[in-house]
């Protein structure tokens, strides 16, 4: 751990077994308030589940996180450490974006589109940011890619193109992609949202498998189910802000705020 991350964690009382810890999240586009003051705390090696209905924030949030989204005001940190923004005295400075770069590597994040590129194979989609961001030498990159690829079930497709592969494969590689980088943190974005019905299930099960491993996981969904099961807590989102959050069995077999049981009511 840095000398950066042990100081912040100190000035601002983070818990030690924090990974993601947020504090008064603000995020504005001009007049309108998407996120009215966000305080969260994801464990390492736990699975965070977010839940709400559409514009409640959620994907701003998770956005926030690794800086796609600049904060209008709060703390948000990764593992004890500023994503976009260094700490000098009382004051915070927006970092180059080489070291922008640099920490975002630890974030992993998967959308509801897959984002590969298309021109590249599923093997040299694998090895571009390992070889070109973190400078591993290629053969190391491709044989980590191997083992990753085999444990998302793809090992037969790595001289395949992404328009050879079903969505549900495609989304299977974006995971492997990005857990090429070796993150300290996966952040997914309804990755399933996407998919027909019947591709749900293999990309669920490599989260599973991830979630049974320790990797800590920020998951926006509207799989109830797959929050129930693996979750170790649930955030229910509405315009803005947190209103109810708890262990997922719990908060969905007998949510507290009428906001939350309303809204269980129409998806469950």
């Amino acid at each position: 751990m840095s000398e950066a991350s042990l100081s912040n964690r100190a000035r601002f009382q983070i818990p030690a077994e924090s990974m993601v810890f947020a504090r008064g999240v603000r995020k504005s586009y001009g007049n309108l308030e998407v996120l009215k003051g966000i305080d969260l705390d994801v464990a390492k090696g736990a699975v965070t589940c977010i839940i709400g209905p559409s514009g409640s924030g959620k994907s701003t949030f998770l956005r926030c996180i690794n800086h796609l989204e600049k904060l209008s005001g709060g703390l948000l940190l990764v593992d004890g450490e500023f994503v976009g923004y260094d700490l000098v005295g009382d004051n915070l400075y927006e970092v180059k974006d080489s070291l922008l770069c640099q920490r975002r590597a630890e974030i992993g994040m998967l959308f509801q589109s897959f984002n590969l590129f298309s021109h590249m194979t599923v093997m040299e989609n694998m090895i571009e940011a390992p070889t070109q961001v973190r400078r591993i030498p290629i053969e190391q990159a491709r044989s980590e890619a191997e083992v990753l690829l085999e444990r998302v079930g793809l090992s037969d497709k790595l001289d395949r193109y992404p328009r050879e592969l079903s969505g549900g494969q495609q989304q299977r590689v974006a995971i492997a992609r990005a857990m090429a980088m070796k993150p300290k943190v996966l952040l997914f974005d309804e990755p399933t949202s996407a998919l027909d019905p019947e591709l749900v299930g293999e990309v669920l099960n490599v989260m599973r498998d991830l979630a049974e491993s320790g990797m800590t996981m920020v998951v926006v969904t509207h799989e109830i189910g797959f929050a129930r099961e693996i979750g170790d807590q649930l955030i229910f989102m509405d315009q803005g802000v947190i209103v109810e959050q708890g262990d997922p069995r719990a908060m969905i077999a007998d949510p507290q705020s009428p906001r939350t049981r309303e809204f269980l009511s129409r998806v469950l």
